[in-house]
């Protein structure tokens, strides 16, 4: 069983959000969904039989989805990596989960529903600790001038390939 679950809170649009990310991640699995009761209804002002909260899992990760008001907003402080084999799978999340929502620099993005992503070759760490520090340092480089991440441009400044 998984000690630490992340939470994440939406804006009353926690229902399409799960729906979004199972459209997204092929092996999603949905699970347990808890609606407001009368009580709690009332206590948060959220409509009764709307979601409260929704359990789901990605990639063997669980979630949990709290259906909540607008107090608290996503921010680049918590983000989830991918972490991808081929230049496809790469393109593919990025595509996915930048629709509708905001690319930024070095492999990150927002999803439309503000949640950061980092989306990230797998080879990344290789090429940071491998023992080439210049090789590192070009890598580096080039990676700070993108913004969806490129593996063969990364491999190329990491051997010093023009």
């Amino acid at each position: 069983m998984q000690k630490i679950t992340p939470f994440l809170w939406f804006n009353g649009n926690g229902e399409e959000a799960v729906d979004f990310y199972a459209s997204v991640f092929k092996d999603f699995k949905k699970g347990k969904m808890i609606r407001y009761t009368k009580e709690s209804s009332e206590a948060a002002g959220i409509p009764e039989g709307e979601p409260l909260t929704i359990e789901f899992e990605i990639f063997g990760q669980k979630f949990v989805v709290l259906n909540a008001g607008d107090e608290f907003h996503f921010t680049e402080a918590v983000s989830f990596a991918i972490n991808c084999d081929t230049q496809e799978e790469i393109d593919y999340y990025w595509d996915k989960l930048s629709e509708g929502g905001e690319e930024s620099v070095c492999g990150w993005l927002k999803d439309k529903f503000g949640l950061s992503w980092q989306i990230t070759p797998r080879i990344w760490p290789e090429l940071m600790g491998g023992p080439d520090k210049e090789g590192a340092a070009r890598a580096m480089e080039a990676m700070l001038k993108m913004k969806k991440l490129d593996i063969g441009k990364l491999k190329d400044a990491y051997e010093n390939k023009k």
